[in-house]
Parts: structure tokens; sequence; C-alpha cells
């Protein structure tokens, strides 16, 4: 009798326990991100985009250039899809629905913006004259129309935000927002968009995010017992 009550106590203790660093993730991820979008928010607000653009763009080298071009599809949409897989073979119900409507949710929200009311909004490389002397990295297929907002910025958000509530250390969290915030840089680093892309990208796949992780693990749906099980385990018993 002792020895399970204590069992059961210990259980008890460390679901607590990784709660609350679920929680505390959470919360690290989202101050990064708004912190982030506050600075980018204003600078896209006070000033022309073509020379926010070409600010950002001031500095290139070969290497970062080539980084870039590598790094970019970390946020490509076959990145979550296989994490998402992934996710259903090792871990639970929960996580893969986590990962999956997260970033299938954001795209959709982002592509019916981007070829519904902003498909008029076109991207850097349309800009070329006025842009002037900007740099351009070389060997990059640049993409024209469709600009707003970003597709790669959302899924980086929404991918990140999931693993952040997966892995559940707030650490790892601080370091997701800021690795979800470099591929959003990335885009505006390989002229494939404007900041304002980025921004309101970064802002669909946060919020789509914290809304589906709101409705697994805080709402009244997230006590169904069968989140919780391992889906191939489940298929055995």
């Amino acid at each position: 009798m002792y020895s399970v009550s204590a069992r059961t106590y210990r259980q008890c203790k460390a679901s607590f326990a990784a709660m609350r660093d679920e929680k505390r993730t959470v919360r690290v991820f989202m101050a990064i991100w708004a912190l982030l979008l506050c600075v980018g928010a204003v600078w896209a607000i006070s000033g022309d985009k073509l020379e926010i653009h070409r600010a950002m763009n001031a500095w290139h080298s070969p290497v970062p250039d080539r980084f870039f071009a590598l790094f970019t599809h970390f946020a490509d949409g076959l990145v979550p899809t296989a994490l998402a897989l992934l996710l259903l073979i090792i871990g639970t119900w929960r996580w893969f629905l986590l990962m999956g409507l997260s970033c299938g949710l954001s795209a959709l929200v982002a592509q019916a913006l981007k070829h519904g009311p902003f498909s008029h909004l076109d991207r850097p490389g349309m800009f070329r004259e006025q842009l002037g002397d900007l740099s351009w990295v070389a060997g990059i297929d640049l993409h024209s129309h469709h600009s707003f907002p970003s597709g790669h910025a959302t899924a980086a958000f929404s991918m990140c935000f999931a693993m952040a509530v997966i892995l559940a250390r707030p650490r790892l969290g601080a370091a997701l927002a800021l690795f979800a915030a470099l591929l959003g840089y990335a885009r505006v680093y390989l002229s494939q968009h404007f900041l304002q892309d980025v921004a309101m990208g970064s802002a669909i796949g946060t919020i789509v995010a914290w809304a589906v992780y709101h409705m697994l693990y805080r709402s009244a749906c997230s006590r169904a017992a069968w989140l919780s099980r391992h889906p191939f385990r489940a298929v055995h018993k």
C-alpha cells in the first residue's frame, strides 16, 4: 500500500513538474516572439518597405549566402510534414496533432491570404530597378508574386512552437523562437520576402499554433485519454 502510494505521489509530482515546464516554455517562446514582432512591426510601419529591405541586405558575403540558401529549406513544407510523421511513430496522438494541425492550419491561413486579398503584392525580385545595387544571392530561383504573408515564416514559427511545447524546456523554447526568427530573416536575406511578409507569417504561425496547443493541452478536449496514447501501441493492444 505504501509503495503504491509513494509511486503515485512521485508520478503526480513528475506530472506537475512537466506541466510547469511546458507552461514556462510556452511563455518564453511567446515572449521572445512578441518582442521580435513588436520591433519588426514598428520598423515596418515607420519606413518604406524597399528602403527597409535595402537596409536589411546592406551586408552580404559568400559564406552566409551559401548558409542561408540551404538553411531556408528547414521551413519548407516537407520538414514539418516529416516531423509530424516522426512524432506519429515515436510519440503520442497529442504530439502528432499538435505538429500537424499547427503547421497545416497556419499554412492554409497564409495561402488563403497570399492568394486572396493580398495576391497583388509582389516580392522583392519584382523591384530590382528600385532596389538599385542590392546584393542578390546567386543561384536562388526568385519568386515574383504572392509575397504577403511569408509561407516559410509561417511554417517556421508554427513548427518551432510545436517543438517547444513537446520538448518542454524553457531554454529550448527560447532557442527555438530564435531559430524560427532566423529562418524568417533568411527569407529577407535571400530577397524572397519583405520584412512585412515575415512579420505577418510569424504572427499567423505562432497564433494558430498557440490555439491548437490550447485545444490539445488546456481545453476540455485535452482530457480525452486517447490523446496521450502511442498510436501504434494502441493498435497492438
